[in-house]
């Protein structure tokens, strides 16, 4: 089977930064077609701008996905850039604290509707045109589509004041299982990719304003060292190709053998 995703088009939301914006760019080197998704339509333009020698490979869409409107439009801008789409990868995350106590608060709200509801809202419409494109294509054995969500060892290992991104990230991995049976028949893989001491964006901003952070996941992370965001991209890649064929509802983890120890208290990220 082929690693290669070339000539293939997916949507990549969260790719303004950090690990959505690696894997934007790899799968744009890789000769993917690439429309990234985000809110921060001025950080889109500028990542763009450095890609316009791609031979527009790269599009961006600016909006806020927890918007119906604005999921259609996103599937529909695809649709006239490149008349299809193959991946999907939701690389749309908000870690956020929270105080577990605290009955007043709409964290765990706001984590659900960020990290799950937008991605399954998303993955749900863009099956519906994989299912569709299938349909035309008289190779009945050619998978219709690949569907990756970016999720986080917090789902496993958690912390009091991490329990709203624990929550979405638990039911993030749940909502790839289910869809992966669901969309089974229709020929669409839905695989997940766990990531932890991984430099993301809000990694790289919680080690600017806590000195003893990178220290700490150090000291928890077998590998010793944290793993580069292009790291989670070509696992994401892998699971979007044919290498992965025969693969689908499974969680891939991706962190220095950090959840092989028992847990402690460290940073979930």
């Amino acid at each position: 089977m082929s690693f290669s995703i070339a000539g293939k088009t997916a949507i990549i939301t969260g790719s303004a930064n950090g690990v959505g914006l690696a894997i934007a760019r790899h799968f744009i080197d890789q000769g993917a077609n690439v429309v990234m998704a985000d809110r921060d339509e001025a950080k889109l333009k500028s990542e763009v701008a450095k890609l316009s020698g791609t031979d527009e490979q790269a599009i961006f869409f600016a909006g806020d996905l927890r918007e119906r409107l604005t999921i259609a439009n996103l599937l529909s801008a695809t649709v006239d850039a490149f008349d299809r789409v193959d991946i999907l990868v939701n690389a749309t995350r908000q870690c956020m604290s929270c105080d577990p106590l605290d009955d007043q608060s709409d964290t765990v709200e706001e984590a659900l509707q960020q990290n799950l509801l937008a991605s399954l809202k998303l993955s749900q419409l863009v099956a519906k045109r994989m299912i569709a494109q299938a349909e035309e294509v008289e190779d009945k054995n050619r998978m219709a589509g690949s569907i990756v969500n970016l999720s986080s060892i917090a789902a496993r290992r958690t912390q009091p004041e991490l329990m709203s991104y624990s929550i979405a990230s638990a039911a993030l991995d749940q909502m790839t299982r289910s869809l992966a049976v669901a969309l089974a028949s229709a020929r669409i893989r839905v695989n997940g990719v766990a990531l932890g001491s991984v430099m993301s964006a809000n990694l790289k901003e919680q080690m600017s304003t806590n000195d003893d952070y990178r220290d700490r996941i150090l000291r928890q992370t077998p590998m010793g060292r944290i793993g580069a965001a292009s790291e989670a991209a070509e696992a994401v890649q892998f699971l979007s190709s044919d290498a992965a064929a025969f693969m689908t509802g499974q969680i891939v983890t991706i962190d220095g053998g950090r959840t092989l120890l028992d847990p402690v208290a460290v940073p979930a990220h």
